[in-house]
């Protein structure tokens, strides 16, 4: 993950390769210049109860690896399916290119990466949920 910067707030919490580690009292930012370290900000991760979405789904496997409790090789092979059902259904163009950048960060194994462009879909596909409810 060469080039990763971290904003953190106040005693904010990130998992880096196993370790919880917590801010300060302070903002603080990190600088990651290990390449291929497995990041993921607590704040931004989903619970297994939550994950009930196909977008959760994928976000949730991403997740898993940053953890390190997933097996790279499986989970880049289930993430790209995963992107691939979702291309079939988000099929505007805004929703194509953040699956296509999803893709090719798999692909480069950039799974922070992947876990912040598939992020970016919650609320459109709470959107399309929601509007499937009501018909």
């Amino acid at each position: 993950m060469s080039g990763l910067v971290l904003k953190l707030g106040p005693k904010e919490r990130v998992l880096i390769n196993g370790a919880v580690i917590e801010n300060g009292d302070r903002r603080s930012r990190l600088s990651i210049v290990t390449p291929n370290a497995n990041i993921l900000r607590l704040r931004d991760a989903i619970h297994p109860e939550e994950v009930n979405t196909p977008v959760r789904r994928v976000c949730y496997i991403a997740q898993l690896v940053l953890s390190g409790d997933a097996d790279k090789s499986e989970a880049k092979i289930q993430m790209l399916r995963g992107i691939e059902q979702l291309s079939q259904v988000l099929v505007d163009l805004d929703s194509r290119d953040q699956l296509t950048a999803a893709t090719d960060a798999v692909l480069e194994e950039q799974y922070y990466q992947a876990l912040k462009l598939l992020r970016t879909l919650l609320p459109r596909e709470e959107r399309l949920m929601a509007a499937a409810r009501l018909l």
